[in-house]
């Protein structure tokens, strides 16, 4: 996920996070840390991310709400991106930093990101 982060020039939020991987970048088995990441889901509607967001997967929302991190935390995704440039208050960043899962923020709008989340091999969940 580091590497999307870097190539996608996305904001880490949750720096925190990072501490859960050991020191060769390998998932330490707590829910966080810098694992690989094969699936993205884009959608604004919680209900839609609790049934179809892939598991370990990342979801990209212009949602920053505190009940953004506990469907995300419930859905098993490992990282949150938000897109337009919008940033989630504090207390859902430490949340978010509580629950083990990263937190991103893009300038991109969502589809755009989207686009060039597929174009580096990512997919959506599986029809």
């Amino acid at each position: 996920m580091q590497e999307l982060a870097q190539i996608l020039d996305l904001e880490e939020l949750t720096p925190a996070t990072a501490a859960y991987a050991d020191d060769a970048g390998e998932d330490t088995g707590d829910g966080s840390g810098d694992r690989d990441v094969t699936q993205a889901y884009a959608s604004d509607l919680l209900s839609d991310v609790l049934a179809n967001a892939p598991e370990g997967g990342i979801l990209l929302t212009l949602q920053v709400h505190l009940n953004v991190i506990a469907v995300a935390s419930h859905a098993g995704l490992q990282a949150v991106i938000f897109t337009c440039g919008r940033r989630p208050e504090d207390d859902v960043i430490e949340r978010a930093a509580g629950e083990g899962l990263t937190l991103y923020a893009s300038r991109a709008d969502t589809f755009e990101l989207s686009g060039r989340l597929y174009e580096l091999g990512l997919r959506g969940s599986p029809a």
